[in-house]
């Protein structure tokens, strides 16, 4: 049944009995919710007194729901897997780090410091120091480190890497000092750094500041600007001294095995000739020792076979011969190198000599005899 029907509707009417049809009071739909959230929160008490205070009740009810809401909710943080949260509880660090998830803490009670425990971080550190020759050099490090203890890192230390700053030049200054410029710039780069990573590491361990060191890089190291020209001018003749050396060790390789060769054989020919001369000189004394045996057995054979071997001696490396004849004044004269032409071989026999000596032989005597005519 609608409403506005005829009959009694004053009970069906939400918005009360009004006598007429025109819309309801919004006035008194107000007041009718006022009186039902008072009869929720306020409890019982009369109309006019209790309206009041049961609104009032009301109010600081859901107040302290949102409040509490609000409360619980900015308690509740995450960590990511990389991180981890310090609790400080009224100020004092507690031992319990939060992992990786949800977390929830009493706000105004528990503070959460949220670390990056993975990523690697980079100090860059550049100056001049004095090494232990009395040079000056320009060293440029980088210093590659990550928080080992997240606990340490935010409590021990006030600037962590405020500490790692002044940590990395006291041990970088430390090791150049204990070293040569040569060492710094050219050959020792690498155990500088792995010295200065070592030191370094001891000190923020004792500093406790939870940085854990992966790598130390020497970036650059040179003498400054200002002299940088006159030491590229004594690196350039240090290297031509080297260069100098190579090759005069490169001569010296290459010549003294050739002359210790050459000594080597000089040698081994002088035992030759000593063993040759050695072995002629037993030869010829046994020779000898045996044409005295048979000498003592025919002296006239022996010694006019001794003659003849001589001469065949003598004439074997001469070309020409002169002869004394007995009871003449002349000279016979035999071209032996004409008579060497005339046979096929250069050999001498005893033969020939005989039957030249006496042709020559005949024609002196032939001439003699025909002069001793003539002055008859």
């Amino acid at each position: 049944m609608a409403w506005n029907d005829g009959g009694d509707s004053g009970g069906k009417d939400p918005w009360g009995n009004r006598g007429d049809q025109g819309p309801p009071d919004l006035d008194e739909a107000i007041r009718k919710l006022q009186g039902q959230l008072s009869g929720i929160f306020g409890g019982g008490g009369g109309r006019s007194s209790g309206g009041g205070s049961g609104l009032s009740g009301g109010i600081i009810a859901l107040a302290a729901f949102v409040l509490i809401a609000f409360y619980a909710f900015t308690g509740i943080y995450q960590v990511d897997q990389q991180e981890r949260g310090v609790i400080f509880r009224f100020g004092e660090v507690l031992d319990d780090l939060k992992g990786p998830g949800l977390h929830w803490n009493p706000p105004l009670i528990d503070e959460v410091d949220v670390v990056n425990v993975t990523q690697v971080r980079s100090h860059r550190h550049q100056s001049l120091m004095l090494t232990e020759d009395e040079n000056i050099v320009d060293v440029s490090l980088t210093v590659q480190w990550v928080v080992d203890d997240a606990i340490k890192y935010r409590v021990n230390v006030y600037n962590p890497e405020a500490s790692l700053a002044h940590a990395t030049e006291s041990a970088l200054r430390h090791v150049v000092g204990s070293a040569t410029m040569d060492q710094v710039i050219t050959d020792g780069r690498e155990a500088i750094a792995a010295e200065v990573q070592s030191r370094l590491q001891d000190y923020l361990n004792i500093y406790g500041t939870g940085i854990f060191l992966q790598k130390v890089n020497i970036d650059r190291s040179a003498p400054p600007s200002q002299v940088e020209d006159a030491f590229n001018d004594v690196q350039k003749a240090k290297e031509d001294q080297q260069r100098y050396i190579n090759q005069a060790t490169a001569y010296l390789e290459q010549v003294v095995p050739e002359a210790r060769g050459r000594a080597k054989r000089q040698v081994e020919e002088a035992n030759a000739y000593r063993d040759q001369v050695v072995a002629r000189s037993e030869g010829e004394a046994n020779r000898f020792e045996k044409l005295l045996t048979e000498y003592a057995l025919a002296k006239d054979v022996t010694r006019d076979r001794l003659y003849i071997d001589a001469m065949e001696t003598v004439f074997s490396n001469a070309s020409k011969v002169m002869v004394d004849v007995e009871g003449g004044n002349n000279l016979l004269y035999l071209p032996l190198d004409q008579l060497t032409k005339q046979r096929p071989t250069n050999r001498i026999d005893e033969t020939m000599i005989e039957n030249e000596v006496e042709r020559r032989l005949r024609e002196q005597t032939g001439n003699r005899a025909a002069n001793g005519r003539l002055r008859n």
